[in-house]
């Protein structure tokens, strides 16, 4: 295939995520105060959006507190800089069974399944202007967890965020999970041009792997708006392909702890190291009207 390189790009900042990375770096931001600083700070360094969960500010632990959620919307929208704001639709899709030999009972006390409708309450009180859709079941790196999201789930959360005006970001972990958001955008439960995150190196999705990695380009229909990911040392590696495939690119702590070997980095470093390769490969970084205007966002007040 011909070379289509992406000359206008943006960056998304994956502030903290909910993985147990809270105790292996000082970086890793847990109240809401400090991810919103972190992504103000990462909007600085070139983010033209930030993509946040939200955990318990004592633990760490990843949360799904609405009220959570709001400060931290609030904080990033009161500041000066301003960012595109992405709040994670996945959580509350982790079922964890027994052992192999006996699955049942579930794990209960790892275990967070909630209906559609619950998992959404967050996006209609403090809608953002994109967030999450991730758009498949898949086994998620430990040995008995499954992120659970079935055709039915998927369709009831799509159509609420499509009905409360706020842009999916399809996460796309395998193939096959590109191939049902065809669907969803066919069907008429998410609007087209979708915009799509392939999510590269997740344990156990797509591998990182560049044949990989073009096969899931190569199903991304043409006029959709997509940015690509891979997991520690991969980060910035994916930030050269992504572009050079004619995508955006996504880096920060949920992805990736260092900055270089052994050097823990902070979001606006990561950002940063993002821009430079971007702008050295001849290509600009794009702030967030310019992304506004090419997914038809509006920034909107929480309800």
């Amino acid at each position: 295939m011909p070379l289509d390189m992406n000359r206008d790009v943006f960056i998304t900042c994956a502030v903290t995520g909910s993985g147990g990375t809270q105790d292996r770096s000082p970086h890793v931001p847990r109240s809401p105060r400090e991810i919103a600083a972190s992504a103000i700070d990462a909007a600085k360094a070139g983010a033209a959006i930030v993509h946040c969960h939200v955990r318990d500010p004592q633990t760490g632990a990843p949360s799904r507190d609405p009220a959570l959620y709001r400060e931290v919307t609030e904080r990033i929208r009161d500041a000066e800089v301003d960012v595109v704001l992405n709040l994670t639709a996945g959580m509350g899709g982790d079922i964890v069974f027994g052992s192999a030999e006996a699955p049942f009972p579930l794990n209960e006390a790892a275990t967070d399944m909630i209906g559609a409708a619950e998992r959404v309450v967050h996006i209609a009180r403090c809608l953002p202007e994109i967030c999450t859709l991730d758009c498949g079941t898949m086994n998620f790196a430990e040995a008995d967890y499954v992120m659970t999201n079935t055709p039915g789930m998927l369709r009831a959360m799509g159509k609420a965020m499509t009905e409360l005006g706020v842009k999916p970001e399809i996460e796309a972990f395998d193939t096959g999970h590109l191939w049902f958001a065809k669907e969803l955008v066919r069907e008429g439960t998410l609007a087209g041009p979708a915009l799509v995150q392939l999510c590269m190196g997740v344990p156990w999705g797509a591998p990182n792997d560049l044949n990989t990695f073009m096969a899931m380009v190569n199903n991304v229909p043409d006029g959709w708006l997509w940015s690509a990911f891979s997991l520690g040392r991969d980060q910035m590696a994916y930030v050269a392909a992504a572009v050079l495939a004619g995508g955006n690119v996504r880096v920060g702590l949920e992805d990736n702890l260092y900055l270089d070997k052994g050097v823990l980095a902070t979001n606006a470093q990561l950002v940063e190291r993002a821009v430079g390769i971007i702008e050295r490969m001849g290509a600009r970084v794009i702030g967030p009207s310019a992304v506004r205007e090419k997914l038809a966002l509006t920034k909107r007040a929480p309800s």
